[in-house]
């Protein structure tokens, strides 16, 4: 389990005068001297396990949340205890189909399925592998059960989550297992420096109150255990990892998922905003981009230390459960 949040170290004597006479484009640069380091470092992550990398990586997708779940987990794909042998594996919401190709490679004698509403997935995958698309909300019609399910990110894209895990629960072989990985974006800081007057602090609780209004649960990653166990798993375990958003961490490790964090979020800011505060909200574009603009300002403030949280839930079908047919 991570440190709480009280105990996440901050780098001293960061202030916005250290950044010179723009202290903005100097932070901008900071973030990006951080990126480049994890970007090899995630390539070193592939290549020391032997999985491929540029065949299905080339093109336009960058989009760091998977990037960063790994680097988080050290460079595992999964913290399930899984057999080493799985012979069936499910990846929900498979979107790119980069983890569902990676364990593929992993588990040559498996069958790995990847399932998504959108076909965005590369052609070329190992021949263990296949996609198809599905509403993963829907009744599922598997004819055989599977050893282990995989769940990453689909918060925001969810509409009833305990049905969800009761289909899991149901199409997964007993002793077989199933993990969730998802965040809670409630912003926070160790030291108080995000007060609820703040910008962002103000568009994060109306993001997520909006998302609930509209029943799409935002913050997943805070329900995970329970949502396992009432849907039947046992030995439940949960752990949660901090996401900074910005370089303000004394840790190195999370500084640089910080300088990640903090660029796909000042990049895709607009394209997770317009929908919800335009349809729902009734806001003009104009006033979505003043709202934007604000938040993107003080992010670049270097004395506000933000951050949200990963969560990993696992949990193993009972033995004595009869398998689905």
């Amino acid at each position: 389990m991570a440190a709480p949040a009280s105990n996440v170290e901050i780098e001293e004597n960061i202030e916005a005068s250290a950044y010179g006479e723009d202290p903005d484009s100097a932070y901008d640069s900071e973030v990006a001297s951080y990126t480049t380091s994890i970007t090899s470092t995630i390539t070193n992550y592939k290549e020391e396990n032997g999985r491929r990398y540029h065949a299905y990586k080339d093109g336009s997708y960058l989009y760091p949340n998977d990037e960063l779940t790994e680097v988080t987990l050290g460079g595992k794909l999964n913290l399930a205890p899984i057999p080493e042998n799985p012979k069936r594996i499910l990846d929900i919401g498979t979107g790119t189909g980069i983890w569902a190709i990676e364990m593929g490679d992993k588990f040559p004698e498996a069958e790995i399925l990847g399932n998504d509403l959108s076909p965005i997935q590369p052609r070329w995958v190992p021949p263990n592998v296949r996609f198809e698309v599905d509403d993963v909300e829907d009744d599922w019609t598997y004819h055989q059960p599977f050893d282990f399910i995989h769940c990453r990110m689909m918060g925001n894209a969810i509409h009833d989550w305990p049905k969800l895990h009761r289909q899991c629960f149901e199409y997964t072989k007993p002793g077989g297992w199933v993990e969730f990985i998802d965040l809670d974006v409630t912003w926070v800081s160790p030291d108080g420096s995000l007060k609820e007057t703040n910008a962002i602090k103000r568009f994060n609780l109306e993001f997520i109150k909006m998302s609930r209004e509209n029943n799409i649960e935002s913050c997943p990653g805070l329900y995970l255990e329970g949502w396992m166990k009432d849907a039947g798993f046992q030995g439940v375990q949960s752990e949660k990892f901090v996401w900074p958003v910005g370089t303000w961490p004394k840790d190195k490790h999370l500084k640089e998922i910080g300088a990640w964090n903090y660029l796909q979020i000042m990049q895709g800011l607009e394209g997770f905003t317009y929908a919800l505060f335009t349809r729902r909200l009734g806001y003009s574009k104009a006033e979505v981009e003043v709202i934007c603009a604000n938040v993107r300002k003080e992010m670049k403030d270097p004395k506000l230390h933000a951050m949200y949280h990963l969560h990993v839930t696992y949990g193993q079908k009972p033995e004595s459960t009869t398998a689905t047919s």
